[in-house]
C-alpha cells in the first residue's frame, strides 16, 4: 500500500474556521455582500444604500436597505401585492408588475426623503436607457442605491431587472447598463462555410439593444398576445388560466394590458403612499373572570384559563407553606 497523506490532521483542525451561519444555509453570498456594503474610508459615517429585490412564487419584495454595525436597517419597502390598491389584481410576478413595483418603491422613497418634487418620474416610458444621475444638475444629488439580487441568477431578461428599470424611471439613481434587459442580444461571430464544409471566413454581428422589445415587456404586451392566441385555440383553458385577468381588465374598463399598466403607473405616481388596513373592530378575546384565575373566551365561545407567572420569591414561599402543611399533617397523625 502506498503512502497516504493525512490532510485533516491536528494543524488543519486548528486552522479550520466555521463558515458564517447564512453561508452554511446557502442564503447569503458574502463575496457579493462585502462589496455592496463596504464603504470608502473617506466617506465616514455616510450610509451606503442597496436596492434589495427578492421574488417569491406569489409576489415581489423590494426594499431600500443600509447596513450598520448592529445589522441592516430598512429605510423603505414596497411589495407587488400593494398594487391591488392601484387597480392591478392579477399577474403579480411578471416583468410588467416588477417594473410597477420598482416605480412604487422609488416614488414612495423620494416622497419620504423629500426629493419627490425635485426628481419626478419619467413620462416617456420607451424602454431605452434612462438614469436620473445623467440629467441631475440640482444642488441636491439624486438618491443613489446599488442593486442587490442576492442568490438569484442575473440572466438577460430576468424579472428582477424590471424592478431596476422601474426604480430608475421613478427617479432613483441605480448604476446599470442595458445588457440584462429584455431585447439585448450580445455580439456573435458566425463562421462562413463553403459547399464542402470548409471555413472560408467569419462574420461578426455586433451587440444591439432593442428598446421596443423592452417596452413591450414593461407594458405586458406579451401577456396580451398570449391571451388572444389561447382564447382562439382553447376557450376552456383560457377561462381556467386567465379568469383573474379577465376580472382585472373588466374592473379597470380596459381591453389590453398596456392600457391597464398605464393606469396603474399614473395611480402610483399620483399616490405612492402605503394603504393601511382597517382595524378589526370585533373582539378576539373576552375576559370572563380576572381573579383568582384569568378566564378568557374567544369569538367562537371557547374558554380557557390563563395562569399568571409568579416570581421566584413567591414560588419559594408556596413551596415552604406546602411543606409546613405536610409536616403538620404528619405530626397530627
Amino acid at each position: 500500500m502506498g503512502f497516504v497523506k493525512i490532510v485533516k490532521n491536528k494543524a488543519y483542525s486548528k486552522r479550520m474556521q466555521v463558515k458564517p451561519k447564512r453561508r452554511r444555509q446557502c442564503k447569503t453570498d458574502f463575496y457579493a455582500r462585502r462589496r455592496l456594503v463596504q464603504q470608502d474610508k473617506n466617506k465616514y459615517d455616510s450610509k451606503k444604500y442597496r436596492l434589495v429585490v427578492r421574488r417569491t412564487n406569489a409576489k415581489f419584495i423590494t426594499q431600500i436597505i443600509f447596513s450598520t454595525m448592529t445589522g441592516d436597517r430598512v429605510l423603505c419597502a414596497a411589495e407587488s401585492t400593494e398594487l391591488r390598491a392601484h387597480g392591478l389584481t392579477a399577474g403579480l410576478t411578471n416583468y410588467a408588475t416588477a417594473y410597477a413595483t420598482g416605480l412604487l418603491l422609488a416614488r414612495r422613497l423620494l416622497k419620504q426623503v423629500g426629493l419627490s418634487d425635485l426628481y419626478k418620474a419619467t413620462t416617456d416610458v420607451n424602454g431605452e436607457y434612462f438614469n436620473i444621475d445623467d440629467d441631475a444638475d440640482d444642488d441636491k444629488r439624486p438618491f443613489k442605491a446599488l442593486l442587490d439580487v442576492g442568490l438569484q441568477r442575473t440572466t438577460t431578461g430576468a424579472r428582477i431587472f424590471g424592478v431596476l428599470k422601474g426604480a430608475c424611471d421613478g427617479g432613483i439613481n441605480v448604476p446599470h447598463k442595458t445588457k440584462r434587459f429584455p431585447g439585448y442580444s450580445r455580439a456573435q461571430v458566425t463562421v462562413i462555410e463553403n459547399k464542402r464544409g470548409k471555413s472560408t471566413g467569419s462574420e461578426r454581428v455586433e451587440a444591439k439593444f432593442d428598446a421596443k422589445a423592452h417596452r413591450s415587456r414593461i407594458f405586458g404586451n406579451h401577456v396580451t398576445d398570449y391571451m388572444k392566441s389561447l382564447q382562439k385555440e382553447d376557450g376552456e383553458k383560457f377561462k381556467r388560466q386567465f379568469s383573474n385577468w379577465t376580472k382585472c381588465l373588466a374592473a379597470a374598463k380596459v381591453k389590453t394590458c398596456e392600457d391597464l399598466y398605464k393606469k396603474v403607473h399614473a395611480a402610483i405616481i399620483a399616490n405612492p403612499a402605503r394603504v393601511k388596513k382597517a382595524a378589526n373592530t370585533k373582539f378576539v378575546r373576552k375576559v370572563i373572570q380576572k381573579q383568582p384565575r384569568l378566564i378568557q373566551e374567544n369569538s367562537k365561545g371557547k374558554k380557557w384559563i390563563r395562569h399568571f407567572r409568579i416570581t421566584t420569591a413567591a414560588r419559594r414561599e408556596n413551596a415552604a407553606n406546602k411543606l409546613m402543611n405536610q409536616i403538620k399533617l404528619v405530626s397530627g397523625q
